[in-house]
């Protein structure tokens, strides 16, 4: 019964390996996860970035190995966590401080449908078919590709639609 109740207070705090090895291997993996991701098709993604999801995910893998006590302490989960607060902010950080890394880590608006015309090249890139963003723009309210002035996959992998019907259309005819 007193098993229960004891704590290893060392075990629980004092870490097991470098922390200098868990930011060096935090940092691994952070990093080639970030440059894989960044060249999947953008629609595969969905609405969430990259940093974001690289964030999601290595926070739960580094939180649940410090809880279910697959590291020997606390101190070694946190560490990771930490690396991967650090590597998010640093990537951020310098896509705002140097546009042109920006456009690396965040690719500029694809073209996908221009005048009606679907840009077949660009939907290849994004392996998007016809269906799917047919599909995309009946979730906007349109319901013939004729309608669409401009269409653009964003980096964020959603759609933004700009229809020849626009505000900017009207005002240009007044």
């Amino acid at each position: 019964m007193d098993a229960w109740f004891a704590v290893n207070w060392y075990e629980l705090f004092v870490p097991s390996n470098s922390i200098l090895e868990l930011f060096i291997r935090g940092s691994i993996v952070y990093l080639l996860l970030f440059f894989v991701l960044r060249f999947i098709p953008t629609r595969q993604l969905g609405m969430l970035g990259i940093t974001d999801l690289l964030v999601v995910v290595l926070f739960a893998e580094a939180a649940q190995n410090a809880m279910a006590t697959t590291y020997t302490s606390i101190t070694e989960g946190v560490a990771l966590v930490g690396t991967v607060i650090f590597w998010s902010y640093i990537i951020n950080w310098l896509g705002y401080k140097f546009p042109l890394l920006q456009k690396f880590l965040n690719p500029p608006p694809l073209l996908l449908v221009k005048n009606g015309r679907l840009i077949e090249r660009n939907l290849a890139k994004e392996l998007i078919t016809e269906e799917e963003i047919m599909s995309q723009l009946r979730q906007q309210g349109i319901e013939l590709l004729k309608e669409v002035k401009i269409a653009y996959m964003e980096a964020d992998g959603g759609i933004s639609v700009i229809p020849h019907n626009s505000k900017k259309d009207n005002i240009a005819e007044k």
